[in-house]
């Protein structure tokens, strides 16, 4: 034990010379020189110079314990840069940094100022806090920078191990290098917000360990973090900060949390009566807490031999390898889910809940409806209660295959994984359905002579309207080559009989608003099935343009993220038929103070990465190479699940071959959503959507509009606004209101981030969507976004109408001219 706790702390020699004042202050006019310190007003701690090993020329500022036999370092201001030699100084200064100077006033380090005070000291607490303040101001809120905020490879009573979403801190563990060099080593121990937050343990950007994530009583894989007589524990998950700390029952025990070189987190505390540091808890505890070691819907039991096996009705994907203990594989559910067919949920019991990484929870919802909700997303694998205290509450939905599942028996969590429908019932239950299987057969057989008839006289009616409701395209292809474009494109044509009858004769009350070119209604068509119908406005001469170029585009696209264009209509009048989206268009919920409630962020993230891959889609998984050019809130449609659909391709440009980019000197599209090197050069290229994209994705976070957005700070519209709270590290308080329950935060300001990345003021600077796609799916380090575009305050008092056409318009401010020629 004596030898490990050598690698648990930094052995450390002070000079024979070293002298203290019994200060725990440093002064501008006071500065620390090495071979003083300052202490703890409660005598625990000490603040000075240390080498970790004997005749090493090394020199390091740090922290340690005061009162103990062996005592230990804490906490190193400079650990990746050591000083050479004793003339180091560590000296406040009057812009209240605090900041460590070598020979020659060269700084190795200091801290960074929030703002000035009148009279600024650094403070060693007895806590083992160093912070810096105003002499007079003993408010930890007003604390100007703290120890705490930047742990090394210990964490002490009362610190907060996690995130400051509203300061944009993340505090967290990093080993050293050995126990005699200091510098940050491979080993990090953090908190992860993505999903339900949990800890990790990572070998550079490996996990090793996982906690498992918050029950309400302990870390659903750290059984052994119950209540004792030692220390008390919380953790706190708020859309301001997520963090865990720990604080001492009784203040006379020394208890520390410490990351060693060699990737092991161990508690220790001091012994009193041994005289030194024992171990309490370590973790990882043993191989079954290695991260991931069973693989997919594999568990790990640390009582067995082998310690892996599948999950009770999974089966390996690779029996060999399995039967050669090697578990990478994983496993797979011996009979494959039918989500059309009906599936179901089985239990399993005592569990170390499975990575969280990629779930959605909500701790409102009790664990019925969490079952619902479930059960009619194909994709959901798998629920659970997010707090198990009383008889449980919340709800806890994964999406992804099931990783790093341990057997931990009477503290585990319940879980229920999605099963296919004949894996749920027993061999009798089985009998009991075939038997109805057979009756509903006979069942059948008696009916289907009767239905014969019906379906005849069906087929009889519909016959006559085939040529109204579904004609070959031949006519639709003659007629845009007859209008001088060589075009492929065949698509069923409608009767305008048909259209009539469909719409009630183009009823007033049938009418759903006005489309790029003209009114849409909604009709029925006579087999039941409901349409938007697009009419095109007569005497249009720009409105039959982007009629033809609406049916060669998208005519050729298929995806689920596109609307569907079932038809047209060119007999008298020129009219397209789509398939019907119920809920309207994205900005009859996100601009409105009441219906936007109905988009929590599952919802509104599900918009928009549904949007992200359809303009993946259309720069580049297509045939051709189409950018929309009128991307905006009005032209995303949401279906029946609220799942988005680009439409409106009136303005888009078709490339073919090896072309990405144009220009024009007829500039169309929509203020607050246009690039700048659209606007001012008519220059366009995939590049122009991405703007808009990102535009949008500032939109559905906030729920406001950016043309004609205000604040009373500033003129900048929602993207310079935006980027300025980005900069500020508030980005919270840019998301709307409504989002504050389902909101998970690091998701959101990660979605603001894309956005930003999106609206960069040059094209080169924006990324493509596929990057986009890839961005908002992972959990990467992203560039940070340069200035948006049309960054520039506004004057007020001029802001252009909505809706201009015609003749060309120049508006001068201080850096842009804007050039519109037909703008929506």
């Amino acid at each position: 034990m004596k030898s490990l706790h050598k690698f648990c702390c930094f052995c450390f020699l002070l000079p024979p010379f070293i002298l203290s004042d019994a200060t725990d202050t440093i002064t501008v006019n006071e500065p620390l020189a090495d071979g003083k310190t300052i202490i703890s007003s409660g005598g625990t701690f000490e603040l000075g110079f240390f080498s970790p090993v004997v005749n090493s020329r090394s020199r390091y500022l740090g922290i340690w314990y005061k009162k103990v036999a062996k005592s230990a370092v804490v906490w190193i201001a400079n650990r990746d840069v050591a000083m050479n030699d004793t003339d180091g100084l560590l000296k406040m200064t009057d812009q209240a940094k605090l900041t460590l100077v070598k020979s020659r006033d060269t700084a190795i380090w200091s801290t960074n100022a929030t703002r000035l005070v009148r009279n600024p000291v650094a403070q060693l607490l007895d806590s083992g806090n160093l912070v810096v303040k105003d002499a007079a101001d003993d408010n930890p809120e007003n604390y100007l920078w703290q120890s705490y905020d930047y742990p090394t490879d210990t964490i002490l009573p009362g610190v907060k191990l996690g995130l400051d979403l509203v300061k944009g801190i993340d505090r967290y563990l990093q080993s050293s290098k050995s126990s005699i060099d200091p510098s940050r080593g491979d080993f990090l121990y953090r908190t992860d917000p993505n999903g339900f937050p949990q800890q990790f343990l990572m070998n550079n950007s490996l996990p090793q360990f996982r906690s498992g994530p918050w029950n309400g009583l302990r870390f659903s894989g750290s059984p052994g973090l119950k209540p004792n007589p030692v220390y008390t524990y919380e953790f706190v998950n708020t859309p301001k900060e997520i963090y865990y700390k720990f604080d001492l029952i009784n203040s006379s025990v020394y208890s520390r949390l410490t990351l060693s070189s060699f990737g092991v987190l161990q508690r220790l505390n001091w012994n009193y009566r041994a005289q030194d540091w024992t171990v309490y808890v370590n973790a990882p505890a043993d191989n079954c807490d290695t991260y991931g070691l069973c693989d997919a819907y594999g568990i790990c039991n640390i009582a067995n031999s082998p310690v892996c096996s599948c999950l009770d009705r999974f089966v390996p994907q690779s029996p060999n390898d399995w039967n050669a203990t090697d578990w990478s594989s994983g496993c797979q559910r011996r009979t494959p889910l039918d989500c059309q067919k009906g599936d179901g949920f089985l239990k399993y019991t005592g569990l170390k809940l499975p990575d969280t990484r990629w779930s959605w929870y909500n701790d409102s919802i009790n664990l019925k409806e969490c079952e619902k909700i479930c059960l009619k997303n194909c994709s959901c694998m798998a629920y659970s209660n997010t707090d198990v205290r009383g008889k449980g509450s919340g709800c806890l939905l994964w999406f992804d295959d099931l990783i790093d599942i341990t057997m931990i028996g009477d503290s585990g969590q319940d879980i229920y994984i999605r099963m296919a429908s004949s894996e749920l019932g027993t061999g009798s239950n089985k009998a009991k359905k075939i038997g109805i299987s057979l009756c509903l057969v006979v069942l059948v057989l008696l009916v289907l002579g009767l239905t014969l008839n019906v379906q005849k006289k069906r087929k009889r009616r519909q016959a006559e309207h085939v040529s109204g409701e579904a004609s070959t395209g031949t006519r639709s292809t003659q007629y845009l080559a007859e209008e001088g474009d060589k075009e492929d494109v065949e698509l069923p044509l409608f009767e305008l009989k048909t259209i009539i009858q469909a719409t009630d004769n183009f009823s007033r009350d049938k009418k759903l608003g006005e489309g790029g070119f003209g009114p849409v209604y909604k009709g029925t068509l006579v087999g039941g099935q409901e349409i938007a119908v697009k009419r095109l406005s007569q005497n249009s001469i720009q409105g039959l343009d982007e009629f033809k170029n609406e049916v060669k585009c998208i005519a050729k696209l298929q995806h689920r993220n596109l609307v569907k264009l079932l038809g047209c209509c060119i007999q008298e009048e020129k009219i397209l038929i789509y398939e019907f989206m119920p809920n309207k268009s994205l900005d009859f919920f996100i601009f409105d103070h009441d219906r936007r409630r109905f988009l929590d962020w599952p919802k509104r993230f599900q918009i928009i990465t549904g949007i992200a891959r359809g303009l993946l889609y259309l720069h580049q998984d297509s045939r051709l190479t189409i950018i929309h050019r009128d991307l905006k809130a009005d032209n995303i449609l949401l279906d029946i699940d609220l799942k988005p659909k680009i439409s409106d391709f009136g303005l888009a440009r078709i490339f073919g071959g090896t072309e990405t980019e144009a220009s024009t000197k007829r500039v169309v599209g929509t203020y607050g959503y246009i690039s700048p090197e659209y606007a001012v050069d008519g220059y366009f290229s995939t590049k122009l959507d991405v703007f808009s994209f990102g535009v949008l994705v500032l939109e559905i976070v906030s729920g406001k509009k950016n043309r004609g957005f205000s604040h009373p700070d500033h003129h900048h519209n929602l993207l310079g606004h935006a980027w300025l709270l980005y900069k500020e590290g508030r980005c919270p308080e840019l998301i709307d209101a409504h989002l504050s329950v389902s909101c998970h935060l690091y998701e959101v300001i990660r979605s603001i981030h894309v956005g930003l990345l999106c609206v960069q003021q040059s094209p080169d600077d924006r990324p493509s969507m596929s990057s986009v796609v890839f961005m908002l799916a992972g959990d990467g380090s992203l560039p940070f976004p340069k200035e948006p575009g049309y960054f520039t305050e506004r004057n007020l008092s001029f802001e252009p109408d909505k809706s201009s056409s015609g003749k060309k318009e120049n508006s001068s401010g201080n850096a842009l001219s804007i050039t519109l020629l037909d703008a929506r």
